[in-house]
């Protein structure tokens, strides 16, 4: 393929402007035009592209890839239409609102194996995130032995009428909003998660999706990883504790648009049989984000060398929002919310 790659963008909320920021940098790729429910349709006067207000109409575009930035109840639906259309789709997370929903996505995709097909798992391209996890993978501190994660903001939503609130179009709440990105960093750095306990609440803001979420789960070789996902954290928290064999990573903060979340750091200890609980430690901190310009560069040289998708492959979505089902389901009172057929397969 010669030339720019022409790109539409469902959706142009804040996640989709940020998307075009990024994607207007990339020589490889051009932004040619944008749709949003808010938008009548033609050219925009601050703009010379197209302003459409449906994905449809931007699916008529002449277009090489389409970026998905739309309320989880469209995520699905315009993931296939885009496939369909032969296009290659990057869609945000989270992937669909339930697995039935996935399955039909990975159907589609199948169908169309030469297409690339990514998500949104934007923290993995976190230099915090990396650092560390080319520190376990290089075994220095040995193996993880466990995993404790907190992510947390005062609210699921900015307004009480925002879609979020409401589980026929977000499918959760701050588990599946919010959460999945550390869901999927548990699965990243623990393993696959097989034993499975959870408490599920909307006791607070009384919504009909969670407010939070505990859980505690065990892979088959024996890493266990407690997770809290919450709305009721008043001074927003992200925090990912990673105890190994010979030492110890924190992940603290993250550089986000609302830069709420604190400094983004990587704290190192070293343990030793002579420490008494005190290990020498190294803090590095991160003071810019290339996470964005990461991912859709990543994603760009894949549709451009026909490389396949490593990280927020169709298949890595599927098990994230799996894992993410399975924290539902676990508890009891909770999985009586849910249709069987939209959970674990099998289960």
């Amino acid at each position: 393929m010669t030339g720019a790659l022409r790109v539409g963008i469902a959706g142009y909320g804040v996640v989709g402007q940020r998307r075009r920021a990024v994607i207007d940098r990339h020589p490889g790729l051009r932004t040619v035009a944008v749709c949003d429910k808010r938008f009548a349709g033609g050219p925009s006067p601050k703009d010379d592209i197209p302003f459409l207000s449906h994905y449809s109409a931007l699916l008529d575009r002449d277009l090489d890839v389409l970026i998905v930035c739309l309320s989880n109840d469209m995520a699905a639906e315009v993931t296939i239409a885009g496939l369909e259309r032969g296009l290659h789709v990057f869609c945000e997370k989270p992937p669909a609102r339930n697995l039935s929903e996935m399955a039909r996505v990975i159907a589609c995709a199948r169908r169309h194996p030469s297409l690339k097909l990514k998500y949104g798992f934007n923290h993995r391209y976190h230099d915090s995130v990396r650092d560390a996890l080319a520190l376990v993978g290089s075994g220095e501190l040995g193996k993880v032995l466990n995993l404790r994660g907190v992510y947390g903001k005062s609210k699921i939503i900015n307004f009480e009428s925002d879609w979020r609130t409401r589980r026929a179009i977000a499918g959760g709440g701050i588990l599946l909003d919010q959460g999945i990105h550390m869901v999927d960093l548990l699965r990243l750095f623990g393993g696959e998660f097989e034993e499975i306990h959870s408490f599920i609440s909307n006791d607070f803001w009384n919504h009909d999706v969670e407010d939070n979420a505990w859980a505690l789960m065990r892979t088959k070789s024996g890493v266990v990883a407690m997770l809290h996902s919450t709305a009721t954290q008043w001074r927003h928290r992200f925090s990912l504790e990673i105890a190994l064999e010979r030492g110890a990573i924190v992940l603290a903060g993250i550089l986000s648009g609302s830069k709420s979340y604190g400094a983004e750091t990587v704290t190192v200890a070293w343990a030793t049989d002579r420490d008494s609980g005190d290990p020498r430690e190294q803090t590095t901190r991160y003071n810019e984000d290339n996470s964005w310009r990461d991912e859709i560069a990543e994603f760009a040289a894949a549709i451009a060398d026909d490389r396949p998708i490593v990280n927020g492959s169709a298949d890595d979505a599927l098990k994230t929002l799996a894992l993410v089902y399975r924290i539902y389901c676990a508890d009891a009172a909770w999985r009586g919310r849910y249709n069987l057929s939209d959970t674990v397969p099998g289960e």
